[in-house]
């Protein structure tokens, strides 16, 4: 078995910073450059556009909706049903308006910046948790894993994933340095920007909650602690006020859209149809990447992560599979639980290094042609 290089040992101190995490970055970087690349070519072809598909359909016109207009939209359906936008969470639309105001881009190419940088700083967070734990080598190859996603391309639109990721990985990261101030105000800004912020409160409690039992007292763990649930519970408490329903109202929002959670039975009775039906292949196939994210938990678990690692992800995995909201949006709500990526980026680290980049290097085709397929197709809703 190869051995991981001493000089590629986690550092002491002070960190990951630019010059350590740069091949990181590079491979993000060229992993989602040849995504856009092949979307290109792609959608010349298909006659459609690039720039459309990634900014201007699907939530990304919510996104930006919100960002021109503030919240108050909403769309009746003939069933009864009510799409309102309060359902998303307002980051990513404040930082488009940022954005947007000084440089005169649309909220749509504003949200592309927003997610080009949010996607760096998220393959940047999230090498600092894998060199932390693992060294320099596994934190290249875990960043360029979670790039090379099949629809990783979800990272280069105009949605939240990449933001939230970020905020998340780094706030897991301060947190596993012990620093907690850091790790709450991040929590927050998570907390901000999808519903499934509530991972990263509860990762940074058990953090905290464990280094408490080590005899850590601290005033800066007490006000982290404090801090890192504020985000979510201001939005979803001024939604409540908003529509009437009070702590359950944001409840309420999600449920026009069908989302609620349902321990995956709604889930489980799509599959089921597929299988029963001419499309079970897909079903199949289905069935197949569940078993995958479940074997990759369990790798994690069985690699004993920190605490508060677990605890993010398996949250993360929970809402996303047992959600019973559109089972299409699944892979993407999946794309935060970047922990998953931990286990195969260590093994493919104690192996020669012509043999990981050919194992990235053929994952990141197949998700560039991938993504291309799908956003001229029926795309991420």
């Amino acid at each position: 078995m190869t051995t991981v290089p001493a000089s590629d040992a986690p550092p002491k101190d002070p960190g990951p910073g630019p010059r350590r995490a740069a091949p990181a970055l590079a491979a993000f970087a060229a992993v989602r450059l040849l995504g856009l690349a092949v979307l290109a070519v792609w959608s010349a072809a298909a006659g459609s556009s690039p720039h459309t598909l990634l900014s201007a359909r699907w939530d990304s016109l919510w996104y930006a909706r919100i960002a021109a207009r503030g919240y108050g939209y909403e769309v009746v359906l003939p069933s009864g049903a009510v799409h309102s936008n309060l359902a998303f969470f307002p980051l990513l639309p404040w930082l488009e308006r940022l954005v947007a105001a000084p440089t005169g881009l649309s909220y749509g190419s504003a949200g592309l910046v927003v997610s080009a940088v949010a996607g760096l700083a998220a393959a940047w967070g999230i090498f600092a948790v894998a060199d932390r734990l693992y060294g320099r080598r596994a934190g290249v190859l875990a960043v360029a894993l979670w790039a090379a996603l099949p629809v990783g391309i979800v990272q280069s639109m105009a949605y939240s994933e990449s933001l939230f990721t970020a905020l998340a990985a780094w706030a897991l990261y301060a947190a596993l340095r012990g620093r907690w101030l850091t790790a709450g105000l991040l929590a927050a800004g998570a907390g901000l920007t999808r519903p499934v912020g509530a991972a990263v409160v509860a990762a940074v409690w058990v953090a905290a909650a464990l280094a408490w039992r080590r005899g850590e007292r601290s005033w800066r763990m007490a006000a982290g602690v404090l801090l890192a649930p504020l985000g979510a519970a201001a939005y979803v408490l001024w939604v409540g006020a908003r529509t009437g329903g009070g702590l359950t109202g944001y409840l309420d929002v999600q449920a026009g859209w069908g989302n609620g959670f349902d321990g995956g039975w709604a889930f489980a009775r799509f599959i089921g149809a597929r299988l029963a039906s001419s499309a079970f292949l897909a079903g199949v196939g289905l069935i197949a990447g569940v078993l995958l994210v479940l074997w990759l938990y369990a790798l994690c678990v069985r690699r004993r992560l920190p605490a508060a690692l677990l605890v993010y992800c398996g949250i993360v995995v929970a809402l996303a599979l047992c959600a019973s909201g559109y089972f299409g949006s699944k892979p993407r709500l999946l794309l935060p639980a970047f922990p998953l990526v931990l286990p195969p980026a260590v093994a493919l680290a104690r192996r020669p290094g012509g043999w990981a980049a050919a194992v990235v290097g053929g994952l990141a085709l197949v998700s560039a042609v991938y993504g291309a397929f799908w956003l001229n197709g029926s795309g991420p809703p």
